[in-house]
């Protein structure tokens, strides 16, 4: 990631480049794969896959299936260049969706054997994003919007999705939400840049003023968050397509590995939004099993955020010149917007469940409770 330097305090302060639409692509994402004629049939699948699902055939049908590679890179890196980047996150998209449809089918036992037709490409694919080969938050979310209106805003009743598992809007919508959210993101991103500039030139008000407005844009987040219920139902979330976003347990991936493996499923913890507000905020997690989890959910985002947290975590803290009141409105927001997450945690998984685990294979009641109560325990005293 790109990096300017700035002087703080006498030293120097290495400044990432802070996206402008945050985690989401910079530009919107690919609807089509126009790379190569014959991967355009995978927009076909993409798009019927929800039908395709209604048939006990259709783990026979994927099986059949002829899926071309991603084109072999002439260089190093070269698989994953800017200008094919678009198209390399779509390709993966669309093989993720239709991998966990197969292990996952709704109707059927979950499969053991993701077939070589499906697990080759598909590793590969993931393997030029630097990422485990299964559907991510990544793909299922930030790669996974259209415009109506190009030019108007990321924002619910403008956007839409690419692909889903089920005919549901419901899906649609538990998307689209999450999108939204993270395009607001992009704004307390921007915020963070003005408060590292504002410290640099020794301006604590510029740093309280760029506090209170990564307050704001997160108060927003939280808004967004509390409409899911608009348009999602607990019990259709939890029967018909919250099945297929979950973990790989004991998967044979044939051609990669006679081993069986797992990896996590798609899973809000994969969002580089949290993290990397931690990070800013310096908000001192104890060591434990859920710290732990956290970092290993950092392998399924896209590298340069992962980057970016890195170089969040990395800067100084803000805590000793912000105004403690726009300090502390930023932690009550991020405490808010963990505690409505913890209560569609209850409604929409814990009540219809026995297995504890959600879908990226964790104990999140326990966790999100502790992520609460220390976020608020960070606040400083006045």
């Amino acid at each position: 990631m790109e990096s300017q330097d700035l002087a703080v305090a006498g030293g120097s302060l290495t400044l990432p480049i802070f996206p402008k639409n945050g985690f989401l692509p910079q530009e919107d994402p690919d609807r089509v794969l126009t790379t190569r004629p014959e991967l355009a049939f995978l927009d076909e699948i993409g798009r019927d896959l929800p039908s395709l699902l209604q048939d006990p055939g259709f783990r026979a049908r994927v099986r059949e299936l002829d899926i071309p590679p991603w084109p072999e890179p002439h260089g190093p890196e070269e698989g994953a260049r800017e200008e094919t980047l678009p198209q390399l996150r779509l390709y993966y998209l669309r093989l993720g969706f239709l991998a966990s449809a197969y292990v996952n089918q709704v109707s059927e036992p979950p499969a053991g054997l993701l077939p070589k037709n499906v697990a080759l490409p598909l590793a590969k694919a993931c393997k030029l994003l630097d990422r485990p080969p299964i559907l991510s938050y990544d793909g299922y979310a930030l790669y996974n919007w259209k415009r109506f209106d190009p030019k108007g805003p990321i924002a619910l009743g403008n956007i839409d999705t690419i692909q889903d598992f089920v005919h549901l809007y419901d899906e649609h919508w538990f998307i689209l939400v999450h999108v939204e959210i993270e395009a607001i993101g992009g704004e307390a991103l921007d915020s963070m840049r003005r408060a590292y500039l504002a410290l640099d030139g020794g301006d604590s008000a510029g740093v309280t003023r760029a506090l209170e407005e990564i307050a704001d844009a997160t108060w927003r987040q939280v808004a967004v968050l509390r409409r899911i219920p608009e348009k999602m139902d607990p019990a259709l979330y939890y029967k018909t397509f919250r099945p297929y976003i979950r973990f790989f347990e004991g998967v044979v991936y044939e051609g990669i590995s006679e081993t069986p493996l797992s990896f996590r499923g798609e899973t809000g913890a994969q969002s580089s939004l949290m993290p990397a507000m931690v990070a800013f905020m310096k908000i001192p997690h104890r060591q434990s099993a859920l710290t732990d989890h956290l970092a290993d959910m950092r392998r399924f985002m896209p590298r340069e955020h992962r980057d970016l947290i890195g170089e969040l975590e990395a800067l100084p803290s803000l805590r000793d010149v912000a105004g403690p009141e726009a300090f502390n409105e930023i932690l009550e927001a991020m405490a808010t917007f963990r505690e409505v997450h913890f209560g569609f945690a209850q409604e929409y998984i814990n009540k219809w469940v026995s297995d504890p685990r959600g879908t990226g294979g964790t104990p999140y009641m326990t966790w999100l409770k502790q992520m609460i109560d220390e976020t608020r325990a960070h606040k400083i005293l006045v």
